[in-house]
């Protein structure tokens, strides 16, 4: 398969065409890169991918974008480790580099952003002051000084950022540049004194890539493609690679989309790019490109030279040995919910499917040389990973659930756009799960009577009986109709009519089952007492897009407001604030509070619960709490 073909750039060859793109991981310390980043890095290595870029570091100390961003300056040492947990396994490594111009922060460094122009940025609102002569050089030699740095460290190369959110991109576009110097009328120029100065350092013997953005989503006055097109021509023949992006200060998201975003969906753009500079650079597609099959596709189609992958392999960090090996990797859902961590709380990475994720360095306990067998009660994500991760340490395990099919809650949910991806987890983990020889027992409800059998045959037991519907505890008049969120997506029938969609908690469900409903062709409001609705999509990048789509499937959003009673024909709404009480014509109710744990199986000291079973949980959550559990049994 070509995917897994080597690649030779600048003389060094990469084992696969496969890479690891630059990404914000809160693994650091200080400003440094730690031992967490070494492992995290040399584990993607160990599986197989053919080039590793690194965190990007701000090469000067004035740009600081998040707490934790790395500084170039203070990285020697955690580039070099990184590299010599990586040259074993013949992967390339290449420092990131870049700088966040007027789209950074100064909330850290309390010092003013530098832009090409003083346009203030649409999501901050900072005015950056306009970089003159002077600074402008002192970029250049931080870039040149980073390099130097870099390559006294021995990686095999940098990448320097001109994407979404770099100084340099900001110099590209009329969108933010609006000098009349040489620096406006020549919107390249500091790009090419960038990669002349880093060139300089790096000499011809190791990779300089650069990461552009070629689509900045505002065809009145940013990148479009044809310009791109015209610019990554010109810079062409100074680069060992170029990776082919898209996003610019009014489209940020649009460079790591979640699943409401159809994969590979650069393909097009890289195309134009790879057409522009005739085989004069190698081109890398990135863009959502988290399937094996598709990836090899496009290469062979020469859409492109190499692929990354890089929420595909923090998802799989095995993703190119498993591809190797003819098998299927573990999925990336495109859900955002754990990898996208420019947050202020300074979450550390991570992937709701692979609980490792993020937390490579840290050590687990061997298993058992004796290993008990177990039952699992539960096969949803949480009973799943469990009997995953038991099986693998060499338990003998049987699986009870009570459904005809493995999934549990998240198979019934995984409906409507961006969230069919969520099956595929389930179905992987169960798959997984049966290659490893994991029992499966479907179709029947475990009892207190298995549990008992269970104890005289020496097994031990992990529940993970997920949750039962939580009572309505409000006011509602005969005839009303109150369903919760999850019987809906699985199928059950609601009369003809308007519907309301209670969401108490401002999770993503209640805006799927909103979409779900309104796209097959219903009346739909959705109540909330937030200010707006899906507010914890905020931390995933679709807070806004939500908020758009359901306008425009003209779902009608009641914020700031309560149920206080349902009838059969409407339901009445009160405002949190002021006390205003108004009748919202509907024939059912959409419950979407999250259930009560099922524990009723739950025997202190001879159970392990996980999941829902416990509490209510995220995926990422129950999948981790299912790790936790076999790990915890399997431990000496």
């Amino acid at each position: 398969m070509r995917l897994t073909e080597p690649i030779t750039l600048a003389g060094r060859t990469a084992p696969a065409r496969v890479i690891f793109g630059p990404h914000e991981t809160n693994l650091g310390v200080g400003r440094s890169l730690s031992s967490a980043h070494v492992a995290y890095y040399g584990r993607r290595a160990r599986g197989g991918a053919g080039v590793v870029v690194t965190e990007v570091a701000s090469v000067h100390a004035g740009d600081w974008p998040y707490e934790r961003a790395p500084l170039a300056a203070d990285c020697g040492p955690g580039w070099r480790a990184v590299a010599d947990a990586c040259r074993p396994h013949g992967t390339l490594v290449l420092a990131g580099l870049g700088h966040t111009g007027g789209q950074g922060s100064s909330a850290y460094s309390q010092s003013v952003l530098w832009g090409p122009s003083p346009v203030a940025d649409v999501v901050t609102r900072e005015l950056p002051a306009q970089l003159e002569q002077a600074e402008i050089d002192s970029v250049v030699a931080g870039f040149a000084a980073a390099a130097r740095t870099a390559r006294a460290a021995g990686v095999d190369g940098v990448e320097i950022d001109a994407g979404p959110r770099a100084l340099l991109r900001q110099f590209h576009s009329g969108l933010t540049n609006t000098r009349a110097d040489e620096y406006g009328t020549d919107r390249l120029r500091l790009t090419r004194e960038v990669l002349a100065a880093v060139r300089a350092e790096l000499g011809p013997d190791r990779v300089l890539s650069l990461r552009l953005s070629c689509d900045e989503s505002a065809p009145w006055a940013g990148v479009t493609p044809e310009i791109a097109a015209g610019q990554a021509r010109a810079l062409a023949d100074s680069l060992d690679l170029l990776v082919v992006v898209r996003g610019g200060p009014m489209s940020v998201p649009d460079y790591r989309p979640d699943a409401h975003t159809a994969p590979m969906f650069n393909v097009k753009l890289c195309e134009q790019i790879r057409s522009a500079v005739g085989g004069a650079v190698p081109i890398v597609l990135q863009g959502s490109v988290v399937d094996a099959e598709q990836a090899g596709q496009a290469l062979v189609a020469g859409v492109a030279d190499a692929v990354e992958m890089t929420r595909a392999q923090i998802a799989d960090p095995d993703l190119v040995a498993t591809v190797r090996a003819g098998e299927r990797p573990r999925p990336c859902v495109l859900c955002n919910q754990a990898c996208l961590v420019l947050d202020p709380m300074n979450p550390l990475v991570g992937c709701i499917g692979n609980p490792e994720a993020g937390q490579e360095g840290v050590e687990v306990a061997a298993p058992q040389a004796d290993p008990a067998p177990v039952l699992v009660v539960g096969g949803g994500p949480a009973g799943l990973e469990a009997a995953r991760v038991l099986a693998g340490r060499g338990h003998r395990v049987r699986l009870v659930e009570r459904s005809e099919r493995p999934g549990g809650m998240v198979s019934t949910v995984a409906v409507g756009v961006g969230r069919e991806r969520l099956a595929e987890l389930t179905d992987w983990l169960a798959a997984r799960c049966r290659q490893l020889g994991v029992r499966f027992e479907t179709g029947r409800a475990a009892s207190a009577a298995d549990l008992d059998a269970a104890a005289r045959a020496g097994e031990r037991v992990v529940l993970a009986t997920g949750s039962t519907t939580r009572p309505w505890d409000g006011d509602r008049e005969d005839g009303a109709v109150i369903v919760p969120a999850a019987a809906v997506l699985g199928g059950c029938g609601l009369p003809d009519g308007p519907v309301l969609v209670f969401d108490p908690v401002g999770g993503p469900v209640a805006v799927a089952v909103a979409e779900w409903l309104a796209a097959q062709g219903r009346s739909v409001a959705l109540l909330t007492r937030d200010p707006v609705v899906g507010t914890q999509l905020g931390r995933t990048g679709d807070l806004a897009p939500a908020n758009v789509r359901l306008q425009r499937a003209g779902v009608a959003r009641h914020l700031y407001s309560r149920i206080c009673a349902v009838g059969a024909a409407a339901v009445v709404i009160e405002d949190v604030h002021t006390g205003v009480r108004r009748s919202v014509p509907a024939v059912a109710v959409v419950d979407c509070s999250p259930g009560l744990p099922d524990d009723a199986l739950h025997r202190p000291g001879v159970t392990l619960s996980a999941g829902d079973a416990v509490a209510p949980r995220t995926v990422a959550e129950a999948v981790r709490e299912g790790r936790a559990a076999a790990v915890g049994i399997g431990a000496r």
